[in-house]
């Protein structure tokens, strides 16, 4: 019998990215575009950002109705809550990474599909970048 959890991620991951290729967030134009509010300022991000924050909230009322989620005993929710030196250098990182490359992580992996060159090169970075977080985080504090 198939995994249900796994039928459900795929669906879920197939939906991400028909949803950013119809919406055009795998062109890394769309979003230089966005940012370039003195030439050619595309503000149709505005709305694929409202559109997706909407679904959000209606998908998170309908859930929190529940106890647990369907496929697993308790909601494994985030128990971090002080803002701290690397949830702000994050931050500031993909920013800066988005802004000057036009990809966004879930939408650059998305774009893979499409073959571009610029995509490929966005993800091995990326999953470079990755990987030595996790080394640096394995390592512990400097001492």
């Amino acid at each position: 019998m198939p995994d249900v959890g796994k039928i459900t991620t795929l669906i879920s991951g197939l939906l991400f990215g028909a949803g950013v290729t119809i919406s055009g967030m795998v062109n890394p134009m769309k979003v230089l575009n966005f940012l370039d509010i003195t030439g050619q300022w595309d503000a149709s991000l505005v709305l694929v950002m409202a559109a997706g924050l909407a679904v959000t909230l209606i998908g998170y009322q309908l859930v929190f109705r529940n106890k647990a989620p369907l496929f697993s005993p308790t909601f494994k929710l985030p128990t971090l809550k002080k803002v701290d030196l690397p949830l702000v250098a994050g931050a500031a990182l993909f920013g800066v990474g988005w802004g000057l490359s036009g990809f966004c992580p879930g939408p650059a992996v998305a774009s893979l599909v499409f073959g571009n060159t610029q995509s490929f090169i966005f993800v091995a970075a990326m999953a470079v970048g990755m990987i030595a977080t996790r080394q640096i985080k394995q390592r512990g504090p400097a001492s």
